[in-house]
């Protein structure tokens, strides 16, 4: 039976499954302000996200980052799965990069000072479709 992790994926899945572990254990018990700025953040890109009270929202947020760093993290967890959820996390976070004012410059994609710390995920995004292509490739090889 094939190991559901190549050695070679282990670099990139350990480093972006510890950063979105950090960065949900450090939302867990985010004060009520935070929680807030977040939502209204979030909220922006996705106006939907507006009818969730804030401090519910940052525990979902929190949660889903917990779980996904976790199955990054552990090696018995396929890397197509993994990589599926990263593809996704990292979408939403583009997403806000793309939708929130102020975070590119007008007419481009080049990030503003305060769109830096988004844009920087377009490295969790290519992570993710490297995964989910060298898992295609592996799936399309078995079968």
């Amino acid at each position: 039976m094939r190991s559901p992790v190549l050695p070679s994926h282990l670099p990139a899945r350990l480093a972006s499954g510890a950063y979105i572990l950090n960065s949900g254990l450090s939302k867990r018990n985010a004060p009520q302000e935070v929680a807030e700025g977040l939502h209204g953040f979030a909220a922006t890109a996705y106006p939907f996200l507006a009818q969730v009270e804030p401090k519910r929202f940052v525990k979902a947020l929190s949660t889903a980052e917990i779980v996904l760093g976790s199955a990054l993290l552990l090696p018995f967890v396929p890397t197509g799965l993994v990589a599926t959820g990263l593809a996704a996390f990292s979408g939403g976070l583009l997403g806000l990069y793309l939708r929130v004012p102020g975070m590119r410059e007008p007419g481009s994609l080049r990030w503003t000072e305060q769109g830096q710390a988004i844009a920087k995920d377009v490295f969790l995004a290519g992570i993710a479709g490297t995964l989910l292509a060298d898992s295609a490739r592996r799936a399309k090889d078995a079968g």
